[in-house]
């Protein structure tokens, strides 16, 4: 059943006591922060409604597509709901993949996913992408969710917003200058009101206790670690991560700023490896400035084989911050986002013979 939602409103739908679940959601969209936060309320709805079982898969055109397959398919067997997981980073899933995403929307059209709810997140897609036959038929099956894309002029309101969660408000000069000190990054505004939350209460917040705040930063913090790893300082990236560890930054947050700077890379990297034009690529994933310059830089040093395997541990970090037990990775997601990190900032050109 074909159905639009915006990530909000399908949050807000989530939050009942119990909700309706269909069977096929697709998340699309190019702000980590507002993707992740559908997804995990539909995984905590899901486990709420008896989905007690989760698949959790990343797959790209490379893929082995089967495995969702089995994943449909396989009976538990004691009778468990089950989730399935499905992340498609490039939003490219190649010919098999394809095919398999257009079985998977018959399936979810026809009733054929008896117990079973299943999640797909996809980069924003561009309209050549949006019109191919799999994500027609996705769309055409399941729910889609729609992530927006916050951009400066949006993110005033937006922290507005998120303020008004927490039962807080500003008057819209403060709200300006957030978004200015933020430099408009979504993540960081996160945190930013994450903070006000913890160190103020209920009501109007006046300029002066939000420029407190914002300025009174930590030592150490995400932006310095995502830097410091671009530019191949490894060394600053490490005491940067150790740092931050130290101070009880919450690791998701971590691995989001790594991890997203990881997949941007991964896209670019297949952008220019397929012959098209990088600035036309950066363009459209929203990268401007000097962050340019440090993704310029990761480019030309770290090799285009390097990507998809980093991609792929960025995934299964995730699945260990949510206690997932993920074959061939060390047990604390610390250690292997310090691997991550090493991966890209320790990475140097093969020399030519």
């Amino acid at each position: 059943m074909a159905r639009r939602v915006d990530a909000d409103s399908l949050i807000g739908q989530l939050a009942g006591a119990s909700p309706r679940l269909e069977p096929l959601y697709i998340i699309s969209g190019d702000e980590p922060l507002l993707a992740i936060e559908a997804s995990d309320a539909l995984r905590a709805a899901a486990a709420r409604g008896g989905y007690a079982e989760r698949v959790s898969l990343s797959l790209d055109a490379r893929g082995d597509w089967s495995s969702v397959t089995g994943a449909i398919q396989n009976v538990s067997l004691f009778g468990d709901r089950r989730l399935v997981d499905l992340a498609v980073p490039s939003g490219k899933p190649g010919k098999t993949g394809a095919d398999t995403l257009t079985r998977l929307a018959a399936l979810a059209q026809d009733g054929g996913l008896t117990d079973t709810m299943v999640i797909i997140n996809l980069p924003r897609l561009d309209k050549a992408t949006r019109s191919a036959k799999w994500s027609q038929a996705l769309f055409a099956a399941g729910v889609s969710v729609e992530v927006p894309t916050i951009d400066r002029g949006a993110l005033p309101r937006w922290i507005a917003q998120r303020l008004a969660r927490q039962g807080q408000q500003l008057d819209r000069e403060t709200l300006e200058w957030m978004a200015d000190k933020v430099e408009g990054n979504l993540l960081a505004a996160f945190q930013e009101v994450q903070k006000l939350g913890l160190l103020y209460p209920e009501g109007s917040l006046s300029a002066q206790d939000v420029e407190r705040a914002v300025l009174n930063v930590a030592r150490y913090d995400v932006f310095g670690l995502r830097d410091a790893m671009l530019s191949g300082n490894a060394a600053r990236a490490l005491t940067i991560l150790d740092g931050l560890r130290a101070e009880g930054e919450a690791l998701p947050l971590v691995l989001w700023a790594v991890g997203d700077e990881v997949r941007v890379l991964a896209r670019l990297s297949a952008a220019q490896q397929a012959g098209r034009d990088l600035g036309g690529e950066m363009r459209r994933q929203r990268v401007f400035g000097a962050r340019e310059q440090l993704l310029r830089q990761a480019l030309g040093r770290v090799p285009a084989r390097l990507w998809a395997g980093a991609v792929q541990q960025a995934h299964d970090i995730d699945r260990l911050i949510k206690g997932l037990k993920t074959p061939g990775r060390l047990a604390d997601p610390w250690e292997e986002i310090r691997r991550l990190t090493l991966r890209v900032a320790a990475a140097r050109p093969r020399q030519r013979a």
